[in-house]
């Protein structure tokens, strides 16, 4: 039987509460699956351990996650830390420190559950965001001089290689490729971002002409944030920067009926180092601790991961339950109308499973 050693990484507000859940999800999916088992290792790092240590991990910390074959993320940020401490010392520590370049965030509107966006289904909305992970505009690049003084500058740039943007773009491509529409929109602003954005158009030209099969055009990101309102059902695969990205799967989720329900894979396609999975909703300081906060996102990107991992069985258990639990609209936290507990959430999942 196979075994997976997963790293479990709660940690700041309901990242606390959520990735628990998730774990004892996974460990019955396994068990009913029958041919893989999960080991988890739980690691204690985030604004709490800052607190404590002065660090949000401690400086092996890449090192003792290099071993494992996933990482399982619950979120970061917490009021006492500054945000630039917190993400840059986590999150972005991971992903950047080990190269995870692809973020996935697949959009889909749940069965039973109900878009802002008037009469639209979950035929209308499915689709798949593949967000530029390490580069762009966070890289950290840039300075601030004359502080506090009336001629204080603040510099931010945004570094774009030809080597990332191809990676990120031929990634979108093979995903296009693989699925039914053949379809594929790369964002950018290049009409007033003339550098970095038209190399991404270049190399987006440039790659097409190897993807014959796939239907290309290029979009503006502020005329893509409208027709993700407008015409959802015309995307498939949308292919936008670090920055632009993250934007972008925010108005995602939000047409999905909540942020709560969107997960993210961020991933080294070529597994020589683990991919991390995690619910793209935050920290949430405003509901941690109280018991309400959505688990769909998190059990979504603990499919991602089984799915990653080459366990499509067990990742399709899992999206088949969520999705038989939204579909009968009993069992649904505050964010989504309803007024269960996350761990009534949970439950209703897990029993879901063998249905």
């Amino acid at each position: 039987m196979k075994t997976y050693e997963i790293a479990a990484i709660p940690g700041d507000g309901i990242g606390k509460e959520i990735l628990p859940e998730a774990v004892r999800l996974l460990e019955e999916t396994a068990r009913l699956d029958g041919d893989f088992r999960l080991e988890f290792t739980s690691f204690p790092w985030g604004s709490d351990y800052y607190l404590a240590h002065g660090c949000m991990m401690p400086a092996e910390g890449l090192e003792r996650l290099r071993e494992f074959d996933a990482i399982l993320f619950g979120a970061v940020g917490w009021p006492q830390v500054p945000d630039s401490v917190s993400l840059w010392g986590l999150r972005l520590a991971i992903c950047q420190g080990f190269d995870q370049y692809v973020n996935l965030r697949p959009a889909r509107l749940l069965p039973g559950i109900r878009s802002p966006l008037r009469d639209k289904t979950p035929a209308d909305i499915d689709f798949v965001v593949v967000r530029e992970n390490t580069e762009g505009e966070y890289t950290g690049s840039g300075g601030r001089g004359h502080r506090g003084l009336p001629g204080e500058v603040a510099i931010e740039s945004a570094l774009f290689t030809r080597a990332g943007v191809e990676r990120i773009i031929r990634y979108a491509f093979e995903l296009a490729r693989r699925r039914p529409a053949h379809r594929l929109a790369c964002v950018t602003k290049s009409n007033a971002q003339k550098y970095g954005f038209a190399l991404w158009d270049e190399v987006c030209s440039q790659v097409a002409e190897e993807f014959p099969e796939v239907t290309v055009e290029r979009v503006l990101v502020d005329a893509m944030a409208a027709r993700m309102v407008l015409h959802p059902e015309t995307l498939d695969v949308v292919v936008a920067s670090n920055l632009h990205g993250d934007i972008l799967t925010d108005l995602a989720a939000a047409i999905c009926g909540s942020l709560g329900v969107a997960p993210s894979g961020n991933i080294r396609p070529d597994r020589a180092l683990p991919s991390m999975f995690e619910p793209i909703h935050g920290s949430a300081p405003d509901i941690a601790g109280r018991g309400i906060a959505n688990p769909i996102g998190m059990f979504l990107s603990a499919a991602l991961m089984l799915e990653f991992l080459g366990e499509t069985r067990g990742a399709d258990r899992i999206r088949s339950a969520v999705e038989r639990t939204t579909a009968a609209g009993q069992v649904l936290t505050p964010d989504l109308g309803g007024n269960a507990r996350t761990v009534d959430v949970t439950n209703a999942v897990i029993a879901a499973l063998s249905d």
